[in-house]
């Protein structure tokens, strides 16, 4: 999968700036839904609207049976930015430390020295889905 262009920058007011960079970036969107078509097919509107979500820096919920490729779309998205992805599959005995991640304890086979060690959990990634959240008790969906 080739990357996206980067845009980044300010245009400082300019207003042929700000058209360059507004093409820019619609420029890049094209390129990405392109790619996502590649091997998402005929969920158009939908990877419009994760697009949508996701440049507004916001969440979204893909509601479906299974089988419509939801997963497949988000990791492709995470994917086509270069961006981590983790899926968290919610069941009734997931604890808290399952998402967010542990501390392990570790012996330094050398020194002999025992030392804490922080295992980061799917909640450090870019793109995270959370699947089944209603199958979770309240403690954890907290």
């Amino acid at each position: 999968m080739e990357k996206v262009m980067q845009l980044s920058g300010s245009t400082n007011g300019d207003p042929v700036a700000g058209s360059q960079w507004i093409e820019k970036l619609q420029s890049a969107t094209d390129d990405l839904k392109r790619q996502m078509s590649q091997i998402i097919v005929g969920q158009e509107v939908v990877i419009e609207q994760l697009l949508i979500a996701l440049f507004s820096r916001g969440h979204c919920i893909l509601e479906g049976v299974p089988g419509l490729a939801k997963t497949l779309m988000i990791s492709t998205l995470s994917r086509c930015l270069s961006m981590s992805f983790s899926r968290i599959q919610f069941t009734p005995d997931l604890m808290p430390a399952d998402i967010t991640g542990t501390d392990v304890l570790e012996e330094n086979r050398t020194t002999g020295r025992r030392e804490f060690r922080f295992l980061e959990g799917p909640l450090f990634s870019n793109v995270i889905l959370a699947d089944e959240i209603n199958r979770t008790p309240p403690k954890t969906q907290a």
